[in-house]
């Protein structure tokens, strides 16, 4: 399912384009804040063990759970537009996995609202993560550090 802001797919972004479609033809934006996560070769340990990672999710839910967290940013920063893509199943290291951007008048309130974003993408949104190592399958737990990050936001 795709809406204006956003995307659960299992194709690649490119992300020029999408912030060329974020900020087109609104002669307000000032800034233009983005990010885009990778998929890494290791998670918990420093060792590189991690041959794939299989994403799913709850669709429907999954659009529904991230369009309010865009309205709740909208109500929280000064900001224009916003876009969020995550995929889904199976991907490798260094494919990406997500992409938020944000407008705005000044970097300021991209800055926040794309952090503000990522943190409840992480720990508030149904997805399901699986990491294929040579000890096998396992499903990823929410981390420590992130449920500490979208503290910060009350």
């Amino acid at each position: 399912m795709t809406s204006q802001r956003v995307a659960i797919q299992t194709e690649d972004f490119n992300l020029t384009d999408e912030v060329n479609a974020l900020r087109a033809a609104d002669k307000r934006v000032g800034a233009v804040c983005s990010f885009v996560g990778t998929v890494r070769d290791r998670n918990q340990s420093a060792q590189p063990d991690i041959s794939s990672l299989e994403l799913e999710h709850y669709p429907g839910m999954t659009e529904k759970s991230i369009e309010a967290m865009i309205d709740a940013a909208h109500q929280r920063f000064n900001i224009f537009g916003a876009r969020v893509i995550h995929r889904i199943g199976l991907l490798q290291p260094l494919d990406q996995i997500v992409m938020v951007a944000v407008t705005s008048a000044h970097r300021g309130e991209s800055f926040k609202a794309c952090e503000f974003l990522m943190d409840y993408l992480k720990t508030q949104a149904p997805f399901w993560k699986k990491e294929q190592t040579p000890q096998g399958a396992n499903w990823v737990d929410a981390r420590v550090s992130d449920d500490e990050a979208l503290a910060k936001w009350g």
